[in-house]
């Protein structure tokens, strides 16, 4: 019941202020009693956190009651008893506009940004209370606010309280008002998402109030218009608060400030023609009248051309032009090949001033991400080319994936853009394609390893093995006949054929372990571990087979993850995990040696980040003086 009876509290005020008189330079107090409070109650009831509203509430009640104090003692009369209540109704006015300072620097969360900022508003609070006082002992605002009544307190130094607070009035009153503007900026540079856009929200609206205020004392020599524009203000920040349809500020921004730019521009144009030319030359004003909106109109599309460019620069900052977005990605292009993907990507992003681009792969009713700006857009989630509203990426008519743009809402692709997209989208599609063809050549190349392994383990290998066996009986053979010699000469040859035999059984280990294409990655990498060097604490988890091309990847990733341990770490404990999960095959090795590794042209780390590359996994390397670590994600789609 306490925010029905606010309420009702600050309406039956302010109408009661009103039915005694309507005078301008009060009528603002009015209208913030009945906003501040409305808004302020509003949240309260759907926010009951949210300190904020409590703020709009205290400031809303404060106006009205300083609002229906003046409103009587303005009245003519005067009204019994208005000494008294025309003076409660200016007396706290440096109080209550240091406390609307207060509840600006706390929008929209109900708290200040930080701690640091108590000590501020507490010399505020004092400021304000010395002001409050010396108007409360002495009738120091009368002059200005026009009461009828007399102030009811008769204390000795009028002149010198009227003399220090029409200097300390107007320094504590910017005081106030840079404080808690820098307190705002202070937080919008802080903050990200959801609160930094309901601070722009409310740094726009109390911005367009003030130029809604200028431009009615400019035009109209009044300041009713900015007066009656002040519930917008509190109406928005309600709105912000609340989240409510919260859109993104920037293209409404974007928009004021060609429509301002362009509303400038074209009443100077007219005035200069009309009034300027006009004076010179005597002429008359229809014909001048026409001609300005002739000169007008040619001037009008570059002009707004112009503004429009400036408003992009000023609101989204420095956006690449379709020229330097194809030059940056030449230099994406050089990058190592993990990351050309999302070189185009982050092209695209700067050439649009996207939020968000989206690269897929794959057919047209089976798409899937593969890279994207920023890295968190990334999903696992497959889609169909009709799902998305997408660029299709395309490469000797072969259909490769398509590229998805969000800009701001409300922000749309301009031709251009569009057309730089296209053009980003082709250069995309060769690199798929070029990226494909490396897929093929490593299936290939595996493919050929795996014929190689099973010709030299079931061909050569065994007849190499079948020509040991007769030379063991050539061997018995000649101890049999007394022979020493040619027993000696005999078991010669056969130890280097069996020599040569495992050498020549390693070369094809090397070339494609056997027991990974019999046994699967599960053993493989148990094989690995066990052979290490370096002692290996070994964690695998696959569960059951995967495709040739990523269990052989996955092997030789680990292969020579072991290998670098052993040459270069003086590590004395490697942890190996290799865990199938929902959005792939997660490897990592970690071991506590030196550090230092890097991927360097030409080597192995390289060669591994390339291969990966083409199953659009990336490899990721921590490596400082505490050991090093490798980790990477195959997907498994």
């Amino acid at each position: 019941m306490l925010g029905p009876a606010i309420g009702a509290v600050t309406f039956g005020l302010v109408v009661g202020g009103f039915a005694l008189g309507i005078h301008v330079g009060n009528v603002h107090n009015g209208l913030i009693a009945v906003s501040f409070t409305a808004v302020g109650l509003y949240v309260v009831r759907r926010r009951p956190a949210n300190r904020e509203g409590w703020l709009f509430v205290i400031t809303g009640v404060a106006h009205a009651g300083m609002f229906a104090g003046r409103e009587y003692g303005l009245h003519p009369g005067p009204l019994p008893g208005a000494s008294w209540v025309g003076w409660l109704g200016v007396w706290p006015l440096p109080i209550v506009l240091m406390f609307t300072c207060f509840t600006l620097m706390c929008f929209p969360t109900g708290r200040l940004p930080s701690p640091g900022w108590r000590p501020v508003v507490g010399v505020l609070a004092a400021i304000g209370v010395v002001l409050a006082a010396v108007s409360a002992l002495w009738p120091v605002e009368y002059a200005r606010t026009g009461l009828v009544a007399p102030h009811p307190l008769d204390v000795p130094g009028a002149d010198e309280a009227t003399t220090f607070y029409s200097v300390a009035r107007p320094v504590a009153y910017l005081l106030f008002q840079l404080v808690a503007v820098g307190c705002v900026i202070a937080r919008l540079r802080r903050t990200h998402g959801d609160e930094n856009r309901q601070l722009r929200w409310f740094v726009f609206a109390v911005a367009a109030t003030a130029l809604v205020m200028v431009g009615g004392l400019l035009v109209w020599r009044s300041p009713l218009p900015g007066v009656l524009s002040v519930p917008i203000a509190a109406v928005v920040a309600g709105a912000a608060i609340l989240k409510y349809r919260l859109y993104d500020i920037d293209p409404v921004i974007n928009r004021t400030l060609v429509f301002g730019a362009m509303a400038f521009a074209v009443s100077l144009g007219y005035v200069t023609v009309v009034l300027g030319f006009g004076h010179l030359v005597e002429g008359r004003g229809t014909l001048l009248s026409l001609i300005a909106t002739g000169i007008v109109a040619v001037a009008f599309e570059p002009v707004r051309r112009r503004a429009q460019q400036l408003a992009d620069r000023l609101v989204y900052g420095y956006r690449a032009t379709p020229y330097e977005a194809l030059a940056r990605l030449s230099a994406h292009l050089a990058a190592p090949a993990e990351r050309l993907l999302g070189g185009v990507c982050t092209t695209i992003a700067d050439g649009v001033g996207a939020r968000e681009v989206v690269l897929w792969t794959g057919s047209r009713e089976a798409l899937r991400a593969v890279s994207a700006w920023p890295a968190s857009a990334l999903s696992s989630e497959t889609r169909t080319l009709t799902d998305l509203s997408a660029v299709p990426v395309v490469h000797d008519g072969r259909f490769l994936g398509a590229v998805t743009v969000r800009k701001a809402p409300g922000d749309a692709l301009s031709a251009a853009e569009k057309q730089l997209v296209g053009d980003l989208a082709a250069q995309a599609g060769l690199i798929l394609e070029l990226r494909a063809t490396a897929q093929r050549l490593v299936v290939a190349g595996d493919a050929t390893r795996r014929r190689l392994e099973r010709n030299l383990h079931d061909g050569v290998q065994q007849r190499l093995v079948a020509v040991a066996l007769e030379l063991g009986g050539v061997v018995r053979l000649a101890e049999a006949v007394g022979s020493t010699e040619l027993t000696a000469r005999a078991e010669a040859a056969r130890a280097q054929l069996l020599e040569a035999t495992a050498e020549l059984r390693e070369t094809a280990r090397g070339l494609h372990p056997a027991v990974l294409t019999q046994d699967g990655l599960e053993a493989a990498l148990g094989h690995l571990a066990d052979r290490s060097a370096v002692p290996v604490r070994a964690t695998v988890s696959v569960g059951h087979r995967l495709s040739p091309e990523i269990e052989a990847t996955a092997y030789y990733v680990v292969s020579e993850g072991l290998t670098n341990v052993a040459k270069h770490t003086g590590a004395t404990l490697v942890r190996l995990r290799a865990e199938l999960t929902d959005v792939g095959l997660a490897l990592e090795i970690a071991d506590d040696g030196c550090g230092g590794a890097a991927v360097r042209p030409g080597s192995g780390l390289e060669g591994l980040g390339d291969r990966l590359a083409t199953l659009d996994a990336r490899l990721v390397i921590d490596s400082d003086v505490s050991g090093t670590t490798l980790r990477t994600v195959i997907p498994c789609a």
